[in-house]
């Protein structure tokens, strides 16, 4: 025990001088490795911190450059939001310059429609007098032109649309013109007037028909009446198989073609004899007398007068119309063949005209006229 506590005195054998040599050995081996695997750790703690080091400088300048992006973004918005904000002055400027000039607007128009609805009040108190005189006029005007043109038309026409303005009205005062108007247009409506476009087709188709008309004096054509049903059949050709006709059979049959050939001729000779001879019933002896190059005169003469009397009805002139009529019924009578279906149709068409050509006079709506001078009045 004493002697392991006092290492001043030596081991004088040799076992006892190796055993410390190799004593003092093992911990500086022990000592070197520590100080190699504190180097590691040391070197492996550097590269580790150089490792987070490049990567925190790598990260600061991802973020240094994300920041110089954002803040040019930002300059770039707020450049756009000062001219954003610059344009919305503007426009406020003009707004406001826009809403001075509307109120300045809006002070005028109620100016104007004060005066309008003065205006507006002042006319509606006369209105129900303007409408009557107006009504007044119209009708006045169609009566002129009823004289005119001989046709009720246009009366009726101002009946009826005075009538539909009245009623659009709808004053109980008024309700004494509109009976009247009603009157006066059922008895201007119950006027029967000459339709004067149909009686000048109807001379039109008249005198069209004069070229056509045959005359007395002037024999017409007669044509046969049917051509004859019995016609002479060929001989039929002897068949070289049947024996031969006896001399009696053929004689038949020669004797009977010289009878109808005969009795053809017979039949023509006749006719043209009785072409020759005509009776005809003659009320006015000098139409016979009328010469051939002188019936281009008559129908020319024919046509005349029914012009004049074409004419005369579209002039409104009755009484002229009519006697050009009866001239030329007269002459139709006097030179034409009456017995012609032509003729009759000519004569028919004169005859119409002359009993629709008379004169009507269209009633004046006298009724109407005095109930809008009453109305006008106030009574």
């Amino acid at each position: 025990m004493n002697d392991d506590l006092n290492p001043a005195v030596p081991d004088a054998s040799p076992a006892a001088v190796a055993e410390p040599a190799t004593a003092s050995a093992l911990p500086a081996r022990g000592a070197a490795r520590l100080w190699w695997l504190a180097l590691t750790v040391l070197a492996a703690i550097s590269v580790a911190s150089l490792a987070l080091a490049w990567k925190s400088d790598q990260r600061g300048a991802s973020l240094e450059q994300e920041l110089v992006r954002r803040q040019q973004d930002g300059a770039a918005k707020i450049a756009e939001a000062r001219m954003l904000a610059k344009q919305a002055q503007e426009q406020t400027s003009e707004s406001a310059a826009k809403v001075a000039l509307l109120e300045v607007r809006v002070a005028e128009v109620a100016v104007q429609r004060g005066q309008l609805e003065d205006l507006i009040q002042s006319l509606s108190r006369s209105r129900d007098e303007n409408v009557l005189t107006d009504i007044d006029a119209a009708i006045r005007v169609a009566l002129q032109q009823t004289a005119i043109t001989g046709s009720a038309e246009p009366l009726v026409a101002t009946l009826k649309q005075s009538d539909e303005r009245l009623a659009r009205y709808k004053q109980p005062r008024l309700e004494g013109v509109r009976r009247a108007i009603a009157r006066d247009l059922d008895r201007v409506k119950a006027t029967s007037v000459a339709d004067i476009s149909s009686l000048s087709i109807k001379l039109d188709e008249a005198i069209r028909m004069v070229d056509e008309l045959p005359l007395v004096s002037v024999a017409e054509t007669r044509k046969d009446a049917a051509s004859r049903d019995a016609k002479v059949a060929p001989a039929p050709a002897p068949s070289r198989f049947a024996s031969a006709a006896p001399a009696a059979s053929t004689t038949a049959v020669w004797s009977g073609k010289v009878g109808d050939a005969w009795g053809a001729v017979t039949e023509r000779i006749w006719n043209e004899a009785r072409s020759l001879v005509r009776v005809t019933r003659i009320e006015h002896p000098d139409a016979m007398l009328l010469a051939p190059e002188q019936s281009f005169f008559v129908r020319e003469n024919l046509k005349l007068r029914l012009l004049n009397a074409r004419l005369a009805l579209l002039s409104r002139q009755f009484d002229t119309a009519q006697g050009d009529l009866q001239v030329a019924q007269a002459g139709l009578d006097r030179y034409f063949d009456r017995g012609s279906r032509r003729t009759v149709l000519a004569s028919e068409l004169i005859r119409q005209v002359v009993g629709q050509a008379r004169q009507v006079g269209v009633p004046r709506p006298d009724d109407t006229l005095a109930a809008l001078t009453t109305a006008t009045a106030g009574r």
